[in-house]
């Protein structure tokens, strides 16, 4: 789902239906002022909700037809927008400061780093946490590799990985060239943009006029992440899947997702409708620009699958449990994802990437595998059977249980250690150590 294994993010419960039509996120004017400052010497005049409220750029509009005072849900009027033009500062819009420049990264031997997003209990709890804003988008050794795979299911699937409705025109370019601005500082030996138009990728070796094609083509051909665009419903507070890009998404895909509100998005999930649909709502109309978050969500797979639209020939592998299967063959699948307002459109951006890792590196894990066999064995049924976890466990789990036996006796984990979510939270003791050994740097 746009926020998979919604079942780790939120935990109540409302007595009755909510609406949010008189609900707007955080204004970013005052942000804003600084930035048209450079420009003018009036600043953006104070503005009331009401009247924000009363003249709303429409959730299907185009903005650039639109008329000069229609307002995005966080307070910028379209002639604002227009004012402030491309590539603005999109730190000083959103409150959220660019990357420091990662210079000592080696695209061959990068390795993402080792999210081990277990817990325990499990069940429905808001396991978020504040974005390492330096990590918001993650190039490692399989880039070159992605980049291809992803080009190959647009080629094919086209409007299954990506497609936009009318009225997405605003937060897609706003997207892409945050994501563009976030690249070209962060890896600066990689990427760069001359004159706002022209993004040079020398991993690719490819020199792209950005202005030539859709804002979401330019994040597929250069960044092996998906994104999906929720937008504000003008008329009820809610918000829809507008546009997006996914190449990633296992059992649906941008087809049988876009232009359905949130809670339709996530129906299968269990529990959604009576535990967690009040919550998700009411979170997406106050999410502020300037807190973004992350979480982790998890899989165990059998060999490494990227895209699995629904009926794709991969899951069958679910439906039983293969008596020739090998440890080898045995994968955790964790998507990193974030969730962020977009400052100017005031859309929220979805955003995450599959990380494969066998499972034969839990072993050597501070209790890692005591807490998956845990999670395995005692998680709430109807949770695991949605995770559906059952067609690896007859191998995963003999391993899991060896490992915590070895643990035990060589005093990486104490015999009487209460198996619970972990300290170190979405990792493990002392990873950076084994994360820099692996890479070499």
């Amino acid at each position: 789902m746009l926020w998979q294994n919604a079942s780790d993010f939120v935990t109540e419960s409302p007595t009755s239906s909510s609406s949010y039509n008189d609900v707007l996120p955080p204004s970013r004017r005052e942000a804003l002022a600084k930035v048209v400052g450079e420009l003018s010497k009036n600043k953006p005049k104070d503005l009331k909700e009401e009247e924000i409220r009363r003249f709303t750029l429409p959730m299907v509009a185009d903005y650039k037809s639109s008329e000069g005072n229609r307002y995005t849900p966080t307070g910028l009027s379209v002639a604002e927008i227009m004012a402030i033009g491309d590539f603005p500062d999109y730190a000083e819009l959103s409150g959220v400061p660019l990357p420091r420049p990662y210079l000592e990264h080696d695209i061959n031997k990068a390795l993402p780093r080792p999210y081990r997003p277990f817990r325990w209990s499990y069940h429905q709890t808001m396991s978020l946490k504040k974005l390492e804003t330096d990590w918001w988008i993650e190039l490692e050794n399989t880039y070159n590799d992605r980049m291809a795979q992803r080009k190959e299911l647009y080629v094919k699937y086209r409007e299954d990985v990506l497609d936009f409705l009318p009225g997405s025109e605003l937060a897609s370019k706003e997207l892409m060239e945050m994501v563009v601005q976030f690249i070209c500082a962060r890896y600066p030996q990689y990427f760069s943009l001359i004159g706002n138009r022209i993004l040079e990728n020398r991993l690719l070796g490819t020199s792209q006029d950005i202005r030539s094609k859709h804002p979401l083509e330019t994040i597929i051909d250069n960044v092996p992440e998906d994104f999906a665009i929720m937008m504000r419903d003008d008329e009820t507070g809610h918000y829809f899947f507008r546009a997006g890009v996914l190449c990633s998404a296992l059992g649906w895909n941008v087809a049988s997702k876009i232009g359905l509100q949130l809670h339709q998005i996530h129906s299968p999930i269990p529990d959604y409708k009576e535990r967690m649909q009040f919550s998700m709502d009411r979170f997406f109309s106050k999410m502020p620009a300037d807190k973004p978050i992350q979480r982790g969500s998890w899989g165990l797979e059998v060999g490494t699958p990227l895209y699995m639209p629904p009926g794709d020939p991969h899951e069958k592998h679910r439906f039983f449990q293969d008596p020739n299967l090998r440890l080898s063959d045995c994968y955790l699948r964790v998507d990193w994802q974030t969730l962020r307002r977009l400052p100017v459109s005031g859309a929220i951006v979805f955003n995450f990437k599959a990380l494969f890792t066998p499972i034969s590196e839990f072993r050597d894990e501070p209790g890692v595998p005591a807490l998956v066999a845990k999670i395995l064995k005692d998680g709430k049924r109807n949770l695991m059977e949605y995770k559906n976890t059952w067609h690896v466990e007859h191998v995963v789990l003999p391993h899991l249980e060896q490992w915590v036996k070895e643990q035990e006796d060589e005093g990486i984990v104490e015999k009487s250690w209460k198996v619970a979510t972990l300290d170190d939270d979405p990792w493990f003791r002392g990873w950076e150590g084994k994360w820099h050994r692996q890479q070499g740097f």
